[in-house]
């Protein structure tokens, strides 16, 4: 449970702050006339809060040493992308008058970012094992 609320937290920091990043990238793009209504920015920040915990909490998986690595990995993003694409539809962040094919070119970009942000994830991981192995053998 303790790996679970962590990794929630972890997730929603993340998401937030990448949230923050588009909202200013999208701010700078309309030249600062970027405005929501109907409590469509409380419905996107709800949105990525969801999102993180998406992502954050399946990623308890790679814990457990009964599943291959493949498997966690396809739990973990499995679940974040899933998450991601259910929610992306229903606070509007694949724009409301795009076609479906555009919508699915977006999902499919931002799937991408999510797994490249997992990859980066995975390499500052394995350095930061490989550094705690080459502690331990110093040490003997």
């Amino acid at each position: 449970m303790k790996g679970i609320i962590k990794g929630s937290f972890q997730g929603i920091a993340l998401s937030l702050c990448i949230f923050a990043v588009v909202c200013m990238v999208f701010d700078i793009v309309e030249r600062g006339d970027f405005s929501l209504q109907n409590y469509q920015m409380t419905k996107m920040i709800i949105g990525a809060l969801i999102c993180g915990i998406g992502f954050g909490a399946p990623s308890v998986v790679y814990n457990s040493e009964k599943l291959s690595y493949p498997v966690k990995v396809l739990i973990h993003m499995g679940v974040g992308c899933i998450v991601y694409t259910i929610v992306a539809f229903n606070v509007g962040w694949l724009g409301n008058e795009t076609s479906l094919a555009l919508k699915c070119i977006i999902v499919a970009c931002q799937i991408a970012l999510a797994f490249v942000i997992w990859f980066i994830f995975k390499i500052y991981y394995n350095n930061q094992a490989k550094k705690m192995n080459e502690k331990i053998r110093s040490m003997r």
